[in-house]
């Protein structure tokens, strides 16, 4: 199980995984060059919302197709100054939005 951590220190917001630097994954969308970020919607959140979903999935594909609706229902509503979730708390996560997107007709 992977636990994710995100915290502001005096460089920036930093976002780890198991402890190591979370991969930006610009190859697949540069939304924010400059880093991650959480709290609200905006280019940031959309990258770590990406980064997130691309380390999770074994496929880009699906984590192409979610990480607008993860970076909505996830990413904005994190506390700003920190926070912390495991593999567990993700695929909850991931499951609801699913849930979601069928209840409203979506393909997911």
């Amino acid at each position: 199980m992977s636990l994710y951590e995100g915290k502001r220190t005096k460089m920036g917001p930093v976002v780890t995984v198991d402890g190591e630097l979370l991969n930006l994954r610009l190859e697949l969308r540069s939304h924010s060059p400059t880093g991650f970020d959480w709290g609200y919607c905006g280019s940031g959140p959309a990258q770590l919302a990406l980064a997130i979903l691309a380390d999770h999935f074994d496929s880009t594909d699906e984590a192409l197709e979610l990480y607008q609706r993860f970076k909505w229902a996830v990413i904005a509503a994190l506390p700003r100054n920190g926070w912390t979730f495991n593999t567990q708390q993700l695929e909850a996560a991931i499951e609801e939005i699913r849930k979601q997107d069928r209840l409203c007709g979506g393909s997911t």
